[in-house]
């Protein structure tokens, strides 16, 4: 089947929806997806983000869809055409999305370990808006114990259910899941439970916030001052490949390794997300490629820094042309042995 996303056409096969789709085409017209994920059977279809027009049904009927379709569970049909990036329904849409999902969000991005890698970091960022029209109190929760390794951040989560799936496909003994409706339901263990199963990290990994974190990492660093690696070891309960983040010598936290949108190519064993954080156990296989235009990128151990020459003019620092050198300190070579003048 042929199917075109803002101009750009590709061949699919039966049964492979819009955003897939758009995946594989690339590039900035791939919708945004907080609940979709692609290792997780059922995932997507609520949280709204990945929304695109169809301007043409198919060949067969080529009339326009009324309403904006979620990509993540809207099949592709022979000769359809999409707008996602070109279309300015699609783009108030995802603004007034993103608007919803930060009502009752709290703006704690400072002291928020998924900081420099969220996901809904991300959307607001290209679709947030400056000023909030919500009024009202944001709702909030108790903190609750899950575990010795997970951390529980009620107030965070936009209850994309990620979690729970992991905990459904990967476990044989879920004891979380969504309580309470409507405006009070909330992610929390059966009866205080704590969660202890062996992939039970998993959850840190896909969820799209700072909802579920590593309590082992909690509060140790920011992304962006750790070097990310691919690393391996011999574990005789999950593939072994991992991402390990280093600080100097020293390894801070254990994940699974994502692709471009942010899934994991292979869940991990606990095993190997908490209990190995000596260099000696992993075999180091390399720096780890991440996004251009991540926090962490700005952190870039490979790319080669320019010097910095700053511009100044003359009517701003009366003196000399040499002085002025000086202050970019461009043409001056730093010897600490000079004598001062």
């Amino acid at each position: 089947m042929k199917v075109t996303i803002d101009g750009q056409s590709i061949e699919v096969e039966p049964g492979t929806t819009i955003l897939q789709a758009a995946r594989m085409i690339g590039g900035d017209l791939v919708p945004p997806a907080m609940c979709y994920y692609s290792k997780l059977k059922g995932s997507g279809g609520k949280c709204r983000c990945c929304l695109v027009e169809v301007a043409k049904g198919s060949d067969a009927d080529p009339r326009p869809m009324p309403k904006l379709m979620a990509s993540c569970v809207t099949g592709c049909m022979d000769g359809m055409e999409v707008n996602s990036k070109n279309s300015d329904r699609v783009t108030e849409a995802r603004k007034a999305v993103t608007e919803f999902l930060l009502i009752n969000h709290p703006l704690d991005c400072p002291i928020c370990d998924q900081a420099g890698e969220c996901d809904l970091q991300n959307l607001s960022f290209e679709h947030g808006k400056a000023k909030s029209r919500f009024i009202e109190e944001k709702r909030t929760f108790e903190p609750e114990n899950i575990g010795p390794n997970i951390q529980l951040h009620m107030n965070r989560c936009i209850l994309c259910q990620r979690c729970v799936q992991v905990a459904d496909q990967l476990t044989d003994k879920r004891v979380h899941g969504v309580v309470d409706r409507g405006d009070h339901a909330n992610i929390s263990t059966c009866i205080s439970k704590a969660i202890d199963n062996e992939f039970s990290g998993n959850m840190i990994d896909v969820c799209p916030v700072g909802a579920l974190t590593d309590k082992t990492f909690r509060f140790k660093s920011r992304v962006w001052f750790n070097k990310p690696y691919n690393a391996h070891r011999d574990c005789d309960k999950c593939c072994g490949k991992t991402t390990v983040w280093m600080f100097g010598g020293e390894i801070q936290r254990v994940t699974g390794r994502k692709d471009e949108y942010h899934e994991v190519e292979e869940f991990i064993c606990n095993s190997c997300r908490f209990d190995h954080k000596n260099v000696e156990d992993w075999v180091i296989e390399g720096p780890r490629e991440f996004e251009k235009d991540s926090v962490i990128n700005q952190n870039n151990y490979i790319r080669p820094l320019q010097k910095v020459e700053i511009a100044t003019e003359k009517t701003i620092l009366m003196g000399r042309d040499q002085d002025r050198k000086k202050i970019s300190m461009s043409a001056i070579p730093l010897d600490i042995n000079t004598e001062k003048s």
